[in-house]
């Protein structure tokens, strides 16, 4: 069996990468290059020259070759690399006949436990999309801001007392909207320096989140280290991430008690497998992020159902 052709498919806000074979069978991923998918598409391209005439069942031997062959990367590249993993992978599945993580080691589990988008440009719409979420029986909800989600050409402005304040007090409504048998996964969106982080994090305590994403910049692994060391609420972080060696530099320092890796960024199932184990080593859970398509939500799945230390899926709503 061989690659005859790879082609990026641009729909809508989604990038997907289609990779046909001499035998019928046809593979599907995604990229999730966000906002630059035009630029990761490129990029497919030029792998696809690389992956064409190859067999496509050496999944592991093709990602080596397209993570190390080039003098540079970055997130746009590992957006392409990710969207042919995932469908090299879902080729492997067709050829063989059973489901991806059947290849990557079996069950671990016979459910993949979800949370739910709930977003709002006011307080009082958040509440609502949560309480629906619990009453379509989800257990957990997520991308929960309690800055809430104004529109991020408005000019942002209140005092340190009252900005703080006024978080805890939402998270506070969150939690109350939902009782303790829902989960609660606060979403910073890297808004906060480190010691607004901190504060925020011991005023929201009291509320149980399950974890704390991005509360600051991940780029400074020491400063994502700092506030996870005096965050009384467990910090997630990962999905900006696209290297194995940048999870393991992060984990190395202790800088989160759950990591995000976002399998169409960070090398696709190869990758997320990869970081997976290196969480693992750590004692850290994986609650992989998933804002895209339906293809990265299938992708996502298959880790899940492997992997031994799988927490949560974010699972968007694909309404647009």
């Amino acid at each position: 069996m061989r690659v005859v052709r790879v082609t990026p498919r641009l729909i809508h806000r989604y990038l997907f990468c289609e990779i046909e074979t001499d035998t019928g069978l046809v593979g599907l991923g995604e990229s999730g290059a966000w906002a630059y998918l035009d630029a990761s598409a490129t990029a497919i391209n030029r792998l696809g020259g690389y992956l064409t005439g190859k067999d496509p069942l050496r999944m592991e031997h093709h990602w080596q070759y397209m993570y190390r062959s080039c003098h540079f990367r970055g997130a746009v590249i590992m957006g392409a690399l990710s969207a042919i993993d995932i469908a090299l992978w879902d080729i492997a599945g067709k050829h063989f006949g059973v489901p991806v993580y059947q290849l990557l080691g079996g069950k671990t589990r016979q459910k993949a436990r979800v949370y739910f988008h709930t977003m709002g440009e006011t307080l009082e719409a958040v509440l609502s999309a949560c309480r629906q979420a619990k009453a379509d029986g989800m257990t957990a909800v997520g991308h929960l801001s309690p800055f809430l989600d104004p529109p991020r050409t408005e000019p942002y402005f209140e005092t340190h007392a009252r900005k703080i304040k006024n978080a805890i007090d939402r998270v506070a409504a969150f939690r109350q909207a939902v009782g303790d048998d829902v989960d609660l996964c606060i979403e910073i969106h890297r808004q906060l320096t480190a010691a607004e982080a901190i504060e925020l994090a011991r005023g929201i305590e009291p509320f149980h989140p399950l974890f704390y994403e991005d509360p600051v910049r991940p780029d400074n692994f020491d400063t994502m280290a700092y506030v996870a060391a005096h965050s009384p609420v467990p910090v997630a972080t990962g999905e900006r991430y696209h290297t194995i060696e940048e999870f393991s530099m992060l984990l190395r320092r202790d800088g989160a008690q759950y990591v995000r890796p976002d399998v169409c960024l960070c090398g696709g199932i190869t990758g997320a497998k990869k970081v997976a184990a290196i969480a693992e080593a750590q004692g850290v859970g994986v609650v992989p992020h998933n804002p895209l398509g339906p293809v990265s939500t299938a992708a996502c799945i298959q880790l899940a159902a492997c992997i031994p230390n799988f927490v949560l899926q974010e699972h968007p709503t694909h309404e647009d």
